[in-house]
């Protein structure tokens, strides 16, 4: 299915529609059908968030049955014509487009036109010039050959991967050494890299490497959804190289080979202790690597990169903060568990599979592609809870309102036997929050029967214990020993823990001791 939604956000980023068409797997008919599409309906990115990407297709398109027949285009003469100064495909799209207007023909659009004569040309192994915007492409990759820091304690050496990152128009670079090849040193190093240029590209190309691709078929190719969402943020788009097709990049794949003999080759004979430490070296040699003229025409990268930075597009405010997903089961208790602590959801998702995005402060739920709560992480001792008011159901919200000094404050209404009853039970377990439950038990046994009789329920199970169950209060008001009168114990006679029972409590059910 075509992205629609992605087809509008590259366009309100100024991405031409062939650009378009490459990343989003579709025709560039496709996707100037879409822009004036939209643009009649007055669609403009961003969407409302309530509107789904099945709803936008269905408004923007009908499904059609009918599949016209094109006349494809005389590339021997395409190709022959291209060789010439000053023309162009456009230029001669538009005159194939004029001939089969002549002949009554459908003729190709020009995404599907530039596809085919792209195929002739690796067809023919025909070659061309192809020449780069100013602040148009980044180029990344990992550089084939490791450098190595030591082990402080052991002396065992440690394998260090290079990211690679370099602009095609004027061919500044950047270089970061980093301990893995796992997704989080991938976003870091990209976070570093806008950081050194002090801008974003428009167009970001990567190869087809795990980290930052999901899957890639004859068909289509899923960027990993960490790698998308970073582009997002710096509003930036990801086209990777074809699959074994290095002229996709040749500029960062000149740099790799540059680079490891440049920077690496010079440092091998070097012993280095920390990351950090390489990290500085590899910035030294950076610095000359930019620096170094030109042997073929007048500057160097870093006088290039001086009339390319001012087309690069700004940095958003705050830098990519990476985010992990996973995918989660919203329990019958409304809550998710992620990274073994628990956050509430609507309790109207219950049983739904939502996605769950987890950054280093925030945790965000999603269901269908939209948000529907967020908290604040946790950390520390497992199976905490985060658990927001307006997630519970009705019958559970009217717990939330109540608090330690409100039970307190209820029960000295009562009288002075409830109000210890109920401070036994609020400062009885670790956290005082335990203790609600056994407070709003009993303040609901005052409903049931009396205040008079629930204070005087209270004195009788003292009586008994100083450390009383609402299961005990409630046994004596359902038996009627509240009604009973209490005897009280003569203080010369009291036992060291300051209860005795009375005679009462010894009295048989035909009043025999």
């Amino acid at each position: 299915m075509t992205n629609y939604r992605e087809i509008l956000r590259l366009d309100s980023l100024g991405i031409n529609k062939t650009d378009i068409a490459t990343s989003c797997l579709c025709s560039r008919n496709t996707v100037a059908n879409v822009l004036q599409r939209a643009k009649s309906l007055g669609i403009h990115y961003p969407l409302s968030d309530d509107m789904s990407d099945k709803q936008l297709a269905e408004k923007l398109f009908p499904p059609s049955d009918t599949k016209p027949t094109y006349k494809m285009p005389d590339y021997d003469y395409v190709h022959r014509e291209m060789a010439k100064s000053g023309v162009t495909l456009m230029l001669l799209w538009l005159e194939y487009c004029d001939q089969c207007r002549e002949s009554g023909d459908i003729p190709y659009k020009s995404t599907q036109f530039n596809k085919y004569y792209g195929d002739y040309i690796k067809t023919t192994k025909a070659t061309m010039h192809i020449g780069r915007k100013p602040g148009e492409l980044l180029e990344v990759d990992w550089a084939g050959q490791a450098a190595e820091i030591t082990d402080t304690d052991t002396g065992e050496l440690i394998p260090v991967y290079i990211f690679v990152a370099s602009l095609p128009y004027s061919g500044y670079s950047y270089v970061e050494a980093l301990l893995s090849q796992n997704m989080e040193s991938w976003i870091t190093a990209h976070v570093n890299a806008y950081s050194f240029f002090g801008g974003a590209t428009r167009i970001l190309v990567p190869d087809n490497l795990k980290t930052g691709v999901d899957k890639v078929t004859r068909s289509e190719t899923l960027i990993n959804k960490t790698y998308q969402e970073m582009a997002q943020h710096y509003d930036t788009a990801v086209i990777p190289a074809r699959v074994k097709t290095p002229k996709d990049k040749a500029t960062v794949e000149g740099t790799v080979g540059i680079i490891s003999t440049w920077i690496l080759a010079s440092i091998r004979n070097q012993q280095f202790l920390s990351l950090r430490e390489l990290n500085a070296t590899i910035r030294e040699k950076l610095h000359t690597f930019n620096h170094k003229p030109f042997q073929k025409k007048d500057g160097s990268r870093a006088s290039a990169f001086a009339e390319e930075k001012p087309f690069l597009l700004p940095l958003p405010k705050r830098a990519f903060e990476l985010a992990t997903w996973k995918i989660a089961t919203v329990q019958y208790n409304y809550h998710i568990s992620a990274d073994s602590q628990n956050y509430s959801v609507p309790y109207e998702y219950i049983k739904q599979k939502v996605d769950v995005r987890l950054t280093k402060n925030v945790v965000e739920v999603l269901f269908g592609g939209n948000r529907i709560c967020s908290h604040p992480r946790m950390y520390g001792r497992p199976n905490q809870y985060s658990t927001i008011e307006a997630h519970m159901p009705p019958d559970h919200q009217k717990y939330v309102q109540w608090n330690g000094e409100r039970f307190r404050a209820w029960s000295a209404k009562i009288g002075n036997n409830a109000t210890v009853i109920v401070n036994y039970f609020l400062t009885s377990n670790k956290v005082e929050q335990q203790g609600y439950k056994a407070c709003m038990a009993l303040l609901k046994l005052s409903d049931k029967y009396t205040p008079e009789r629930l204070e005087a329920a209270c004195a009788k199970a003292l009586s008994y214990t100083p450390r009383p169950s609402y299961k005990s209060i409630s046994a004596i008001l359902k038996s009627g020993q509240d009604k009973l009168i209490i005897t009280e114990p003569s203080p010369s006679k009291g036992s060291e823990y300051g209860f005795t029972r009375g005679a009462d409590y010894y009295k048989g059910r035909d009043g025999q001791c």
